[in-house]
C-alpha cells in the first residue's frame, strides 16, 4: 500500500475494513469484539494502550498485531513534548516498550520479528547519531513501511495462491474453499493472507463458495471473516466448526486454506485452534491443505511445532457468549482448556504460500 498522495505520513487502508487507521501521532484500532454488529474504534495513545488493545482482542491476527503494537508506540514517541536523555537511551526506551508489547501475545511470531527489526534499525541509528530525535524518527519511518508491505505481501500471496491452485487442479473449472478463523482484512494491514486467496479467487471468476468456520471459542470466523465475506459479496457459508468433517464427505470442498500465526522451520504450523483437526480430516478425505502466510510468520529458530509456545486465554470465553463479554452460558464450577492455538505438522499440510 502507498501512502496516502496528500501526505507521506497518512497511512489508511484502502478498502473500507480498515482494522487500523493510523496518522502520525494518532492510532485508533477497530474493536474487533463488537463486530459484526457495532463499529467502534478505540484511540491509541501509547505502548500500554497497544498492549490492553492487542492482550484484549480487540485487535488480532498475526500481522495486525505486530503493526498495532509497533504503531502504538510510535504514536507514544511522536507525541513526546521533550525526551531528556541522549540518542543510546532513546535507543533503550524504545527496545524495552518493544520487549513489554510482544508479552501481550506470544505465540505469533510476527511481533517478535517485527521488534527484533525495529530494535536493530534504532540501535543502528543511535550508534551513528547524538540526537534522540533521529531514533524516534527513523522508528516512526520504519514502523509506517511495515504496512506497506504488509498490504503489498498479502496481495503477492493471494495472486500466487490462486494461480498455484489453478496449476494444480487443472480439472477443476471452480473453486469451493473452506478456511478457519479470519486472516482477512481485519487481521492483517489489508487485503488477507488465506482470505487473500479466497479474495483472489473470486476475483477471476473461479471461485464457486468459501465456506468459513465458526471458529472457537472466540467465534472469529462467524464474527469476522464473515462479515468480510458478505461486505466483499463473494459467495459464502459459514459452517459449525463441527460440520467440517460432514462437508468434506460430502465432496463440497476444493481445497483448504488457511493462515499462520508460528511455521517451525520443519514446516510445522501453529495456527488457531481446530486447525489441526480440519488438516486431519483434509489428509482422510484426501483434499488439499495449503498454509497462507507472509514470511514473517515463519520462526527458522524453533525446529519444530513442539517448540511453540501455546496461548491460553481466559476460560470465561468459553463460560460466557460473546468470547467471554456476555452472559453465562456453561455450568458453574467446571473446568476449561482454552488453548488459543494448535500446531499442525508439515507432514498434513499440501502446500504453503507466503
Amino acid at each position: 500500500m502507498a501512502p496516502d498522495s496528500k501526505s507521506s505520513n497518512d497511512l489508511l487502508l484502502h478498502n473500507s475494513l480498515r482494522s487500523i487507521s493510523y496518522k502520525r501521532g494518532s492510532l485508533q484500532l477497530l474493536d474487533q469484539r463488537k463486530l459484526p454488529l457495532e463499529t467502534v474504534y478505540l484511540d491509541i495513545q501509547d505502548a500500554t494502550d497497544g498492549w490492553n488493545a492487542i492482550r484484549d482482542m480487540v485487535v488480532r491476527g498475526a500481522p495486525a498485531i505486530a503493526i498495532a503494537a509497533a504503531f502504538s508506540l510510535a504514536v507514544e514517541v511522536a507525541n513526546f513534548k521533550d525526551f531528556n536523555g541522549t540518542s543510546e537511551e532513546a535507543a533503550s526506551f524504545i527496545e524495552l516498550k518493544l520487549e513489554y508489547l510482544v508479552s501481550s501475545r506470544p505465540t505469533a511470531v510476527n511481533l517478535s520479528d517485527a521488534a527484533k527489526k525495529l530494535i536493530e534499525i534504532t540501535s543502528n541509528v543511535a550508534s551513528t547519531s547524538t540526537m534522540p530525535e533521529s531514533v524516534f524518527q527513523a522508528y516512526i519511518e520504519a514502523a509506517e513501511i511495515m504496512l506497506d508491505d504488509d498490504v503489498a505481501s498479502n496481495k503477492a500471496i493471494g495472486s500466487y495462491g490462486s494461480r498455484f491452485l489453478r496449476d494444480q487442479q487443472k480439472i477443476v473449472p471452480r473453486f469451493s474453499v473452506l478456511t478457519h478463523c479470519n486472516t482477512g482484512s481485519l487481521a492483517t494491514a489489508g487485503y488477507g493472507t488465506a482470505l487473500g486467496v479466497i479474495r483472489a479467487l473470486h476475483a477471476e471468476g473461479v471461485l464457486e463458495r468459501a465456506y468459513c468456520t465458526e471458529t472457537r471459542p472466540f467465534n472469529q470466523g462467524s464474527r469476522l471473516t464473515a462479515f468480510e465475506l458478505v461486505h466483499d459479496k463473494i459467495p459464502a457459508t459459514l459452517i459449525a466448526d463441527s460440520a467440517a468433517a460432514a462437508l468434506m464427505k460430502e465432496s463440497r470442498v476444493s481445497a483448504v486454506i488457511v493462515g499462520a500465526d508460528r511455521v517451525a522451520a520443519n514446516g510445522d504450523t501453529a495456527n488457531k485452534i481446530g486447525t489441526y483437526s480440519l488438516a486431519l480430516c483434509a489428509m482422510h478425505h484426501h483434499i488439499p491443505f495449503y498454509v497462507a502466510a507472509p514470511l514473517t510468520s515463519i520462526d527458522l529458530s524453533l525446529s519444530s511445532g513442539e517448540e511453540i509456545v501455546i496461548e491460553e486465554r481466559s476460560a470465561k470465553e468459553l463460560l460466557h457468549s460473546q468470547g467471554g463479554l456476555g452472559e453465562q452460558v456453561a455450568a458453574s464450577g467446571i473446568l476449561v482448556w482454552n488453548p488459543a492455538f494448535d500446531v499442525t505438522p508439515a507432514y498434513l499440510i499440501t502446500g504453503c504460500h507466503y
